[in-house]
């Protein structure tokens, strides 16, 4: 019940990668490339629909000798990175139906690697872990976990857990029902947007469409430049984010993986990743079309 591309490397090694798993020089990316044309969070791969896609975050790549913004992965394609630096897909397996959980107050969702299930202010599995996580879940490939209270058990399609009130279940999704694609207007515009930032929680409601409910650092960086109503300067920005860090380095690292997160949340939901944006200056901002609103509620 999984779904996953296997690559060979240019050493000969081949790789394993599923819905969510990154690649990059992030010491945690799944697939780790000690190289320095390579960005730190340079793609990742995800599950849309009936097809597995590589999609570009920091990085961009070629496909068969052509730049592509994004590729649904096949069997024989030669994905270039950098120069010499070539990934090779052997095997695209998709199966019928794919791992997923659903619950109270939470749509159903393919959870990918290591996940966080929170539960306030609104539930939402979290592709990370986070110590004070009221559950845990990960996967190893073929079969996935879940621990709850410091207890770790097998987790199966059709088991159920409670936490803090509200009941969770692990289900089968039928391929090709999972992974919203981006909604486009006549002309090519995307629906608007209507986001409510909470400080500690986002939403980003997309007419017509599902909405996205974000978190932790992902929410105070909307919610950061939507105090400040208007482009804020990265240090400025990642001052706030990181109030005790005086390392200017390591806060523009931080800075630029959280907002590599954020762009991969956003895809994920079918909503458009440059919602929040360079102006080109050294400053952030919510790129807005016409018809999007903004809720400041922080």
């Amino acid at each position: 019940m999984r779904a996953y591309v296997r690559l060979r490397l240019p050493d000969g090694r081949s790789v394993e990668l599923g819905h969510g798993d990154l690649v990059g020089r992030l010491w945690s990316a799944a697939l780790n490339l000690a190289d320095p044309r390579v960005s730190e969070a340079h793609a990742m791969v995800s599950l849309r629909g009936a097809e597995l896609l590589l999609l570009p975050l920091r990085g961009r790549f070629v496909v068969d000798g052509q730049r592509r913004d994004q590729v649904a992965l096949a069997a024989g394609q030669r994905i270039t990175l950098a120069e010499g630096l070539d990934l090779q897909v052997e095997e695209v397996a998709l199966p019928k139906t794919v791992f997923a959980v659903e619950g109270d107050g939470l749509h159903r969702v393919v959870p990918s690697g290591v996940c966080s299930l929170v539960t306030r202010p609104q539930p939402e599995l979290v592709p990370r872990l986070l110590p004070d996580a009221s559950a845990w879940l990960w996967g190893d490939g073929e079969s996935w976990s879940l621990t709850v209270a410091g207890v770790t058990r097998p987790l199966r399609v059709g088991d159920t857990w409670t936490v803090d009130g509200r009941t969770f279940r692990a289900v089968g999704l039928a391929l090709g029902s999972h992974g919203p694609g981006a909604t486009r207007l006549e002309g090519g515009l995307a629906e608007p947007l209507r986001v409510v930032a909470q400080y500690d929680s986002v939403h980003v409601h997309r007419g017509g469409g599902a909405s996205l409910a974000l978190s932790g650092l992902a929410a105070r960086l909307i919610s950061e430049i939507v105090a400040f109503d208007g482009p804020v300067g990265w240090e400025v920005l990642a001052g706030e984010l990181w109030p005790d860090e005086d390392d200017v380095h390591l806060l523009r690292r931080k800075l630029d993986v959280t907002l590599s997160r954020l762009r991969a949340r956003l895809r994920e939901a079918g909503i458009r990743a440059d919602l929040v944006r360079s102006d080109g200056l050294g400053k952030l901002e919510l790129f807005l079309h016409d018809g999007d609103t903004v809720q400041d509620r922080t």
